[in-house]
């Protein structure tokens, strides 16, 4: 009797087995369940607050939610799509009862326990759930990040989540955070408030798309005001409220006076509840997500993972996954979404008929990807493109100004640097192009394909985002970096065996605006090569710090103290914001030993050098007056600019006349502005900046960089006038261009404009759109300025040519 009672009590337990647990009621779990209720399934969600999706309900009132990726179909049986919070919220509340969505309110799941047909899932109540298959859809809820910087903690002003951001009006607020909460509180408060959002980089790199163009329009319109490159140092409070956030910026300290200041700085995810539930994380990196399969199954069988804590925070490809787990409980097999649009990718490979297949080469083959799961690697291909280049053809060359990534997954490719005996080869797993992306600068080498390659091409902003999100990723980068930047610049023909020592010893240093490098006297332990950025090269000489040449990305300075070993003869700091990897001196000269060819190319910018110290203690600018001229009028992140010499131009105007008649009777060159300093006169005209203030906000980005380092507007220009705002040189300007005026029209009767000269035409009424100077791009002979000057006053000049011109002025 007792063996037929037990077996009866086993199968009352297994009767009261749901099939399927569903642990948060976001736009995965909520769209999860309500599949499992249009299929019939026994389910359950539990949800811990008293309403559903409870990270929406969140949001702000009146927020716009997206629905990204817009390139991906929705698959769920809840409607979806772009709209306001509240009308999101009811359609979800109605859609999840219509499909008979059984949810249990103020559940917290305080621990799971078991395996697939096994689990228990314990409530913070102490009641259990008994379940065959669990769905953890529970998000990246947890403590919020709190500002970390002096002054902060006691602030009453300062605050980490926004409810109604018409609560507040006429008051100056600052957004701290560069994320998509960040330029959504910023955007909603803007209308009635003067808002700053601050961002540590020079982009919006992490954020959604449609984010990324509301932050860019907004910027342009004067709603708000974007303060890149920055980061909060201390918050100093007011005794009348608010206070002065004061940031470290590019250009030093800035503090903003503000009445309240709204720091939205992610969230922590729950990590250690999840490991407690048995799930492994690949690395210790606090922001990795859970190693999962195709189907999201964890390392725990029967434990699936989605939605936000898997990686994925878009609604649209949450609500996919929903959908898309329950059908993989049922055993079915089903295409994730994304299925077509990588097939589409993969079509010219060979072999790559099945996208798990392409994954599974490309993560095997490319060491750099495998810290991310399969389903981030399918985010990062969706957004990059992919080559079968025939074999000797150049994917591109030496000073093209591209700043894409590579990643090489079959093949090889050969990579010819300037001074080097022999090409450096690269085979699969290895990649290319990160010297580019980092310093902005011109690419370094010229890179040929061979051996069927196949080859990954990432855009800067996806590539940035990587490296943002996953720490593994950002140090082997970062190495590679080193290694490669050391054998570009230092020692081309050494092995990677031979500058392993000093791989392994140099550092990655950071460098504000106006922070010295190192000192005139100081003893030289170190050699830098720039990474990004610039540096002015300056002595005391008289009493006054004198500046003796400018050095941009690209170049290494300190290297006549490493070779002589004697103290530093002059004085290096950052003329903007800088990079640099520090090279010991120890490991540097063991390598001088090994390499002649080395030893001598040290020697030779030695004594370049030297001579040229002299020469400009001599000359005449022994005052170091044109190079600090230079400086200060912006030209040390200038790839290339228009100088004239005062002493040589006649004021004919040939200069201006030729660029108008080149560009639609709309001159981008302004001869008679700009500053002047003896001789020398800098003339309105772009100067091609490393980083172009330009290309940052354009919506339809529509300001590119050739290869040949021109920067150009194409014709997507919306005429939005955001890069005439953004640019700090006054060099863009709006117009429209015209067909050229009749010379007797003109003469006789007045009409139109000076031939050759022409307008921004204020009164028009066609679209007008950003013109700036593009150095005659594609015409030869080169900028028809230069060429039009009957003098030879006007010269287009590249930086490393500076330290010349101060000899002639």
């Amino acid at each position: 009797m007792q063996a037929h009672g037990g077996r009866n009590c086993a199968e009352r337990e297994l009767e009261n087995t749901i099939k399927i647990a569903i642990v948060g009621s976001g736009p995965a779990g909520l769209s999860a369940a309500a599949h499992a209720a249009a299929l019939g399934l026994e389910h359950v969600l539990l949800e811990a607050q008293p309403h559903l999706s409870n990270t929406i309900h969140q949001y702000q009132r009146g927020k716009h939610v997206m629905a990204e990726p817009s390139i991906l179909p929705l698959r769920s049986d809840l409607g979806f799509e772009a709209g306001k919070r509240e009308a999101i919220l009811a359609r979800w509340n109605s859609d999840a009862a219509g499909t008979g969505v059984k949810v249990r309110h103020r559940s917290e799941v305080v621990a799971i326990r078991g395996e697939r047909g096994s689990f228990a899932l314990t409530l913070a109540s102490g009641e259990q759930i008994a379940a065959h298959s669990v769905v953890l859809a529970i998000g990246m809820q947890g403590n919020l990040p709190q500002l970390d910087v002096p002054g902060a903690a006691d602030a009453d002003c300062i605050q980490y989540q926004l409810d109604n951001p018409k609560a507040y009006s006429g008051e100056d607020i600052v957004v701290v955070g560069a994320g998509d909460a960040a330029i959504e509180n910023a955007l909603a408060l803007a209308d009635g408030n003067r808002v700053t959002i601050i961002n540590r980089r020079d982009g919006f790199d992490r954020a959604k798309q449609g984010n990324h163009d509301a932050i860019v329009q907004a910027a342009e319109n004067g709603r708000l005001r974007c303060q890149y490159n920055s980061a909060p140092l201390r918050f100093e409070p007011a005794d009348t409220g608010g206070g002065n956030l004061v940031l470290q910026t590019d250009d030093g300290e800035l503090a903003l006076r503000c009445d309240r200041v709204i720091a939205r700085l992610g969230a922590t995810p729950p990590r250690r509840f999840v490991e407690a539930c048995g799930v492994r994380f690949p690395s210790d990196d606090p922001a990795a997500v859970p190693e999962l399969s195709n189907q999201y199954e964890s390392n725990v069988p029967g434990l699936f993972v989605i939605g936000a804590l898997a990686g994925f925070p878009l609604i649209k490809q949450a609500m996919n996954q929903g959908y898309e787990v329950i059908e993989f409980i049922q055993g079915r097999t089903l295409a994730p979404a994304d299925e077509p649009l990588l097939l589409e990718k993969f079509a010219q490979v060979p072999g790559w008929a099945e996208v798990d297949r392409a994954i599974a080469e490309i993560r095997g083959s490319v060491p750099l990807l495998a810290p991310l799961t399969g389903l981030q690697l399918r985010e990062f291909l969706l957004d990059s493109q992919v080559h079968t280049p025939r074999n000797g053809s150049i994917v591109f060359k030496r000073n093209d100004y591209s700043n894409t990534f590579f990643s090489i997954v079959r093949g090889k490719v050969w990579i010819a640097l300037e001074g080097a005996d022999k090409d450096i080869v690269l085979g699969a797993g290895e990649f290319f192009g990160e010297i580019g992306l980092i310093s902005g600068r011109r690419r370094n080498a010229t890179v040929t394909a061979a051996d069927n390659a196949v080859l990954i091409e990432s855009p800067r902003r996806t590539t940035n985002k990587l490296i943002n999100s996953v720490a593994e990723v950002r140090h082997r980068l970062d190495q590679a970096f080193l290694l490669r930047a050391i054998q570009a610049q230092l020692a081309p023909e050494a092995s990677k065996e031979d500058l392993a020592d000093i791989v392994e010893t140099a550092e990655l240093c950071q460098y504000r605006s106006g922070e010295q490098l190192f000192k005139e006297g100081d003893q030289g332990e170190v050699l830098h090569l720039i990474r990004r950025g610039s540096v002015m090269i300056s002595r005391e000489i008289g009493g006054r710090d004198v500046v003796l040449a400018y050095v941009p990305a690209g170049q290494y300075i300190g290297e006549m103290a490493v070779l002589s070993d004697l103290p530093r003869s002059a004085t290096a700091t950052a003329a903007v914001q800088v990079e640099t990897i520090q090279v010991p001196a120890a490991p540097l000269r063991r390598l001088l030993q090994s390499y002649p060819a080395f030893r001598e190319r040290m020697d030779h910018t030695f004594k370049e050098r030297m001579a040229a110290n002299a020469a400009s203690r001599s000359g005449h600018d022994a005052d170091g007056s044109v190079l600090s001229f230079l400086m200060a009028q912006g030209l040390g992140e200038a790839t290339d600019v228009l100088l004239i010499d005062e002493s040589l131009c006649v004021h004919c105007d040939q200069c201006e006349t030729a660029c108008a008649a080149t560009h639609g009777q709309l001159s981008r060159l302004d001869r008679e502005a700009g500053a002047r300093y003896a001789n020398l006169h800098i003339p309105t005209s772009c100067r091609h900046c490393e980083h172009p203030h330009c290309m940052k906000d354009c919506p339809p980005d529509a300001i590119r960089r050739a290869p040949s380092g021109e920067v150009h507007i194409t014709d997507a220009c919306i005429g939005c006038g955001n890069c005439e705002r953004n640019c700090p040189y006054g060099v863009i300007q709006m117009g429209v261009e015209q067909p050229p005026p009749s010379l007797w029209s003109w003469l006789l009767l007045g009409l139109g404009n000076e031939p050759g000269r022409g307008t921004a035409l204020k009164d028009s009424d066609k679209q007008k759109t950003a013109t700036k100077c593009d150095m005659c791009k594609g015409l030869s002979g080169g900028p028809a300025c230069v060429r039009a000057c009957p003098t030879g006053a006007a010269q287009r000049v590249k930086p490393e040519d500076f330290a010349s011109i101060y000899r002639k002025a």
